[in-house]
């Protein structure tokens, strides 16, 4: 039996920036436990060539800098700040870990264990290793970084079927191809299928040669409208018009026609309508080299991988004998009903916006420690569920709303968030006289209360 404060289960990105934060701004003893031998979470799983939806500047923890907050000048990012690989992201967080949370003297790390307590009074660790079971006495909380598990094509199991002599890889495969195959057919319509497609292109694959299996049309934010620091008055001006075309929405099949006709959303072929938002940020570049694969098959999702056809949901298509499949279809954060992040003895730590997860768990803990009830806790951090619909817009863009309103009327949060490395608006009191910076802000003001409306009607009856 070991004793502590806090017992935190899973060393993800969102364990990690809560437990850097607690331990800041507390005396907190604290327990990490992860199934791996390192922390990082599904970054220690991704595809080689993977790397961060949003600028490094801010993701990660609040006490350490990840990359050196500087503007890509060549490449499909170019213009915009920097984003990290997922090589450097993981060796960020063995850092994180090894510099500074253990040195503190405050936190202990478990790897290679699985938690397997209750998650209310019992709760022990299990050795992946030795089979060995350790009680822990948790004397506050135990925080379930889990939640919203993220699942990446090395480690989940596909959904269909695939015959053995089958060539199937995961996305990472890829790099491991010894040999030119006949063609590659990319399965999956999400982040990881636009990511795979992109580097295909980038390593001179013709477009031609690359089928691209899309179930459904996916909705896409533009790069240059969520950039931090000195590109931060044109993401505020984005935001703006987010407001804008929330308040001004008739319906939510209007909402989207604004947002797509203001260049806040996007997608790759205007003829087809997007089901689906996740939340995936590309630049002008990367969607214009995706447009560039004009094979693209819309039957439905895979139902069978075979050596010589394809079964999806509404019909079947051929395949060569020497195509090699990847498989892109791992879900990424994994869909769960919202709960309240702070219960007597358990923090669920989740995001109030669907996204930028690694900010709200410092949030959450900032909060921990510096609030004394749970029902101002969670009064200050209502959670939103990951998005997946095309819908899950609008609470999104409510979660934004709600949750700056409530975090700029208390002076100590709002002091947090401008000076939080995490924050996407970090260093926004040092522009507010900038005259675009000023402009968006007023038209945020004017638009608030009304977007906010729009947004309770149209989840009350999305038609």
């Amino acid at each position: 039996m070991i004793e502590t404060d806090y017992l935190v289960v899973g060393a993800g990105a969102a364990g990690m920036a809560f437990t850097d934060e607690l331990i800041a701004r507390s005396d907190a003893d604290v327990v990490m436990v992860d199934r791996r031998d390192r922390p990082g979470g599904h970054w220690s799983d991704a595809y080689p060539f993977v790397r961060l939806h949003q600028a490094s500047a801010n993701f990660g923890v609040n006490s350490r800098v990840l990359g050196t907050d500087s503007i890509d000048a060549t490449g499909p990012n170019a213009g915009f700040y920097e984003r990290a690989s997922g090589v450097e992201i993981c060796d960020y967080f063995w850092h994180v870990l090894d510099d500074h949370l253990l040195p503190s003297g405050q936190v202990r790390f478990l790897g290679m264990c699985d938690y397997v307590g209750d998650w209310s009074n019992e709760h022990a660790v299990r050795s992946l290793l030795t089979g060995a079971v350790t009680g822990v006495r948790v004397r506050r909380r135990v925080v379930d970084g889990t939640y919203l598990e993220v699942q990446v094509p090395a480690t989940h199991t596909p959904s269909f079927t695939v015959d053995p002599d089958a060539h199937f890889i995961p996305a990472g495969g890829l790099v491991d191809l010894a040999e030119p195959p006949a063609g590659f057919t990319v399965l999956g319509a999400g982040k990881t299928a636009m990511d795979a497609c992109t580097w295909l292109l980038e390593h001179g694959v013709d477009p031609d040669r690359v089928r691209w299996v899309r179930p459904r049309e996916v909705w896409m934010l533009d790069r240059a409208s969520l950039q931090p620091l000195s590109l931060l008055p044109a993401t505020l001006a984005a935001l703006a018009v987010w407001t804008e075309c929330l308040a001004c929405a008739e319906s939510v099949p209007d909402l989207f026609r604004r947002l797509e006709e203001s260049g806040e959303l996007t997608r790759l072929d205007p003829a087809v309508e997007p089901a689906v938002f996740r939340g995936p940020i590309l630049s002008r570049a990367e969607r214009a080299g995706l447009g560039r694969i004009d094979r693209v098959v819309r039957h439905g999702r895979v139902r069978h991988v075979g050596a010589d056809r394809l079964v999806l949901d509404e019909a079947e298509a051929p395949t060569e004998r020497g195509e090699v499949h990847v498989d892109c279809t791992a879900s990424g954060f994994r869909w769960a009903p919202p709960r309240p992040m702070f219960e007597p003895g358990r923090i669920t730590l989740q995001s109030m916006i669907g996204g930028f997860s690694t900010y709200y768990a410092a949030l959450v803990g900032f909060l921990e420690a510096t609030r004394d009830d749970d029902t101002e806790r969670n009064r200050l951090s209502p959670p939103v569920p990951q998005v997946t619909s095309a819908t899950d817009w609008v609470p999104m863009m409510r979660g934004l709303l709600r949750s700056s309103a409530l975090h700029a009327a208390e002076p100590d949060l709002a002091a947090w968030s401008d000076t939080s490395r995490l924050s996407l608006t970090r260093g926004l009191s040092g522009q507010v006289d900038h005259p675009r910076v000023a402009e968006a802000l007023a038209r945020w003001a004017a638009s608030a209360e009304p977007a906010l409306k729009n947004a309770d009607a149209f989840l009350a009856d999305p038609a």
